[in-house]
This record gives C-alpha cells, sequence and structure tokens, in this order.
C-alpha cells in the first residue's frame, strides 16, 4: 500500500526527488561512480552545488547581495552561529513555540536577550502581536513556522534592525520578500532535503560587526568565501536538494506552490472546523499554519482518540500522531504532499464521524 505520508520531519519528498537520487547513488552524471563516492571538489560536483544556489536564487528572487550557504549541523547549530555572527551585545526575539524556545536559550550565551512577547503562557497557540522591537538591539529572530504547535508567521516584516528567521518547516511554501530578512536559514528535513543539510540565507553586509574572535567553522565569511566547501559538506543531501529545487521550478515555482498549499490546508481545516468529532488547536485563522495542521479530539470524543489514530494506520497514514507536549493529531502537509492524501483523511474523518 502506498503511504499517505504525514510525517512533521524527516518528511515526504517529491517522487522525483527520490528517484533522480537513487540514479545519482547508483552512476552520477554518467561518471560510472556514485555521488556517494565521489570528492565534493571534483568539477561534476562542484556544478551540483553551483546549480543549487542558482535555483535557490532564481525560486526565491534572491538579491545579488545576498549569499546562499549549504552547511552541516542541523538549524540548531544554527542557534548558535547566528548569535556568534551577528549578536554583539543585545538581540530580541520572539517566542512562538519550541524551537523559538531553544535558540533564545542559546542566544543568551552571547549577550543580553530581549523577549519581546512570548504565547507560552497559552501553549503557543497563538502568535503575538502588538509588541515593539527595541531598536538598540543588533538583531530580531522570528521563527515563522512552529512545526509543535500549528502557527505559521506569513508577513514579511518591516523592521527598524535586521530581521532574521528560521524558516526550516515553511521555505519554498510561499513568496518570502527576501530583501527584509538579513538572514534566513533552516534545515532541509521539510520542504527540501533529507536531513543532514542547513541552508542559510545571508545579506553579506551585516557581518563583520561583533567584537569577539569567531572560531573558523563558526564563521559565515569562511562559508562565504569557500562557497560552502571550507570543510566536506553533506554531499548527498545536496544532491538531493537540487533535484527537489528542479522539481519546484517545474511546477511552476513558488507561487504555484502556494496556490497549491492554500487548497490543502483549507481543505483540512475546513472538515476539522465542520467535523463534530474534533476541533482546531489554533482559533486564530490569521494565525493557523499551512504547513502542520493540528486538531484534537472535540468535547466529547476524547475518549475515541486512540480509535481514530488506529483507523488512520490501517488505512495507510502515517505520522498523524500530535507531538508529545499537545497530543492529538498532526498533518504535516508539506509541498511533496499529494492533495490526494488530504482528500483521503478528510473522507475518513467523514467515515468516522457518520459512526459516532
Amino acid at each position: 500500500m502506498k503511504k499517505h505520508n504525514f510525517f512533521a520531519g524527516p518528511s515526504i519528498l517529491p517522487q522525483f526527488t527520490i528517484d533522480e537520487t537513487i540514479k545519482g547513488i547508483q552512476d552520477f552524471d554518467g561518471s560510472g561512480l556514485s555521488v556517494l563516492e565521489i570528492s565534493h571538489r571534483s568539477k561534476q560536483f562542484v556544478a551540483v552545488v553551483e546549480e543549487a544556489q542558482s535555483l535557490f536564487k532564481e525560486l526565491l528572487n534572491i538579491p545579488d547581495n545576498y549569499s546562499v550557504l549549504f552547511l552541516g549541523g542541523g538549524a540548531s547549530t544554527q542557534f548558535l552561529m547566528l548569535p556568534f555572527n551577528l549578536m554583539n551585545k543585545k538581540a530580541a526575539y520572539l517566542n512562538t513555540g519550541a524551537w523559538a524556545s531553544k535558540a533564545i536559550k542559546e542566544a543568551k550565551y552571547f549577550g543580553e536577550v530581549v523577549e519581546v512577547a512570548s504565547s507560552k503562557e497559552a501553549t503557543f497557540n497563538y502568535i503575538p502581536k502588538g509588541y515593539n522591537v527595541p531598536k538598540d538591539v543588533d538583531y530580531f529572530h522570528i521563527t515563522s513556522n512552529n512545526t509543535i504547535y500549528g502557527t505559521e508567521i506569513r508577513e514579511d516584516f518591516d523592521c527598524d534592525v535586521p530581521l532574521v528567521a528560521d524558516m526550516s518547516s515553511d521555505i519554498f511554501s510561499r513568496p518570502v520578500d527576501i530583501s527584509k530578512y538579513a538572514l534566513i536559514y533552516g534545515g532541509a528535513q521539510k520542504n527540501l532535503a533529507p536531513a543532514g543539510l542547513t541552508f542559510v540565507i545571508i545579506r553579506n553586509d551585516i557581518l563583520g560587526k561583533v567584537d569577539r574572535a569567531i572560531p573558523t567553522m563558526m564563521n559565515y565569511q569562511t562559508h562565504i568565501d569557500k562557497e560552502s566547501m571550507f570543510n566536506t559538506p553533506p554531499v548527498l543531501p545536496i544532491f538531493s536538494a537540487l533535484q527537489t529545487l528542479r522539481w519546484l521550478k517545474a511546477q511552476g515555482g513558488i507561487e504555484a506552490m502556494e496556490k497549491k498549499n492554500i487548497e490543502k490546508a483549507s481543505l483540512l481545516y475546513n472538515e476539522v472546523d465542520r467535523n463534530k468529532c474534533f476541533r482546531a488547536t489554533i482559533n486564530n485563522v490569521a494565525d493557523r499554519s499551512r504547513m502542520n495542521i493540528c486538531f484534537v479530539m472535540n468535547k466529547g470524543y476524547e475518549a475515541l482518540e486512540k480509535d481514530f489514530l488506529d483507523l488512520t494506520v490501517a488505512n495507510g497514514m502515517v505520522g498523524l500522531k500530535g507531538h508529545r507536549s499537545v497530543g492529538g493529531f498532526r498533518a504535516s502537509t508539506y509541498n511533496a504532499l499529494p492533495k490526494a492524501s488530504v482528500e483521503a483523511l478528510v473522507t475518513l474523518m467523514q467515515d468516522f464521524e457518520a459512526k459516532q
């Protein structure tokens, strides 16, 4: 049975990416070698990195004064690499979930952290509004999509200080005005590639402004100067990322992808709101994530949670169990998830309701 893959990450990838990655593992570019065993400094692999950087810039309309880096260590390493490079004395953070909280924890090693607002008191079930960002901070950090709690920021803020975003789970899902950000980073294992790759989009002029010495590997400038090749990069995930970027372009680009994502999210949210057995965990429609749709059993139906989860598994649906901190269900509807999978889930929810 072909699975309907709702995992939050690592998550579903385009079949094109999987097929082309398999081909590359077997024989890379007609070289008679696998992409797993060829030098990262070979002419063939350098071409992979260059094309991936070029497609990143094309698809996201990245201005010329930005660099695209392919690094290791995951977004969690960026939690410390970012303040290492950008925080001289003080930075501002918006706390919207577990990953934002972890980023704040790491930033405190490098200076003062101003938490401008938080939704922690309500289990992060909304995006704070009406806060002020101090003008004397070195940057302002947001986490645009919150995979655990199912909230998302889709506004590209006008900001008086450098704006930084962790876009691990919603990059390439909607158009982004890159010019409003000083730096965007993320792990690849949602909308881009297998786990092991981290992307960084960085405006070049924000570097070189901190007083501290920065270790070589932690210095963004090192990786800009060496085109992400200072050390051996995560070769296979970069190769897979290139396939996804090619697939995205063939699908019509980011605008076309956003349209599909809106359709999928609307279909599922409408059913959650309509169905007597379920309720959404995020009440404010504007704060609801298109990537991670979280819902629980409605009042009076709580005892049926396991029954419904077992039913989804029996029908070839995987990854729907909610994060342990919130329970319930989480349907991750990333770019590669076909609309047919959402339709199958909606039908199952309707069938389940009819039997109650």
